[in-house]
């Protein structure tokens, strides 16, 4: 098995770096990529663990773009070296952040919840904070019981602490991950919610945007969903990828890492006839070993 989109706490998930590489080594995994959202921090943790453990490692990320429907998530995998466009968009990205969640704060204590910034930023152990955090913080409150219900009452899009995201403009981050050795992928396609009938059409502007990949197999789709999207990367002449989107065990115990759509068990045909071939062709024969300067 493999999994091509993975988040450990420097962003998002519930293991650091290391731990999920080991956790990946349990599962059999034998080629995994690191994928936080908006930030490469955890990259160099994860890749010496996984030399050590003998397991393939794709340096990555993934990054927040502004769209104008649903959500549009842009993977960059196989970074070489961060680039300055890179490390712009990830600080541009790093300050919306920062202004949102303190919006997000507001909105809270308006709710009457006793909550601050700085405890956030303390509790959270990150650069990257986001609503996840939110929900932890607030289950350690006792202010609910379970983390989903903290997006349900409060910070789901039509709830009232819910404060839009800013993202990155497509091209710009397209030219960060390629001018950092990286490959551009649409994560999780389904998300900007299009129709099968404009999916296409979308895809094809995706596409001349200079997006190489798009992510078939993703656990929030259906298997027949997932090949559709095979089907359409190949019309299109581009990569299809396939990941677990996985988090960590005790959150979204619906993402088990190497499985994605349908509980589909993920074959080391996206790594070895996809991505891989592509990325050595990027790299000139190289490897895939990243450098942070």
């Amino acid at each position: 098995m493999i999994d091509l989109h993975t988040h450990s706490t420097a962003s998002d998930g519930t293991c650091t770096p290391s731990q999920l590489i080991s956790y990946a080594a349990e599962k059999k995994i034998s080629a995994i990529a690191l994928t936080d959202h908006d930030n490469i921090d955890g990259i160099l943790e994860a890749q010496e663990k996984a030399k050590e453990l003998g397991i393939e490692f794709i340096p990555g990320i993934e990054i927040s773009i502004e769209w104008p429907s649903g959500e549009f998530h842009l993977l960059g995998l196989g970074l070489k070296k961060p680039g300055k466009k890179l490390l712009e968009t990830i600080e541009f990205l790093r300050g919306e952040r920062d202004s949102r969640n303190k919006k997000i704060i507001q909105k809270l204590q308006e709710q009457n919840i006793d909550i601050s910034y700085e405890e956030l930023v303390e509790k959270s152990g990150t650069k990257t904070i986001g609503r996840p955090h939110f929900a932890k913080l607030l289950m350690e409150k006792g202010i609910i019981k379970k983390t989903q219900q903290a997006f349900n009452l409060f910070l789901a899009k039509g709830r009232p602490c819910y404060v839009d995201k800013t993202g990155e403009n497509l091209r710009k981050a397209v030219e960060a991950i390629k001018e950092s050795g990286g490959i551009p992928v649409q994560a999780h396609p389904m998300s900007m919610y299009v129709s099968w009938g404009k999916m296409e059409e979308t895809m094809l502007e995706v596409r001349n945007s200079g997006v190489e990949g798009l992510e078939a197999h993703h656990p929030g789709i259906r298997f027949s969903e997932a090949r559709r999207l095979e089907e359409l990367a190949e019309m299109l002449g581009m990569l299809s990828t396939a990941g677990s989107d996985f988090h960590g065990e005790k959150v979204r115990a619906d993402r088990k890492i190497g499985y994605s759509s349908g509980g589909y068990k993920i074959e080391d045909k996206f790594w070895t006839e996809q991505l891989k071939p592509a990325l050595e062709k990027a790299h000139s024969g190289t490897d895939h070993t990243f450098s942070a300067g």
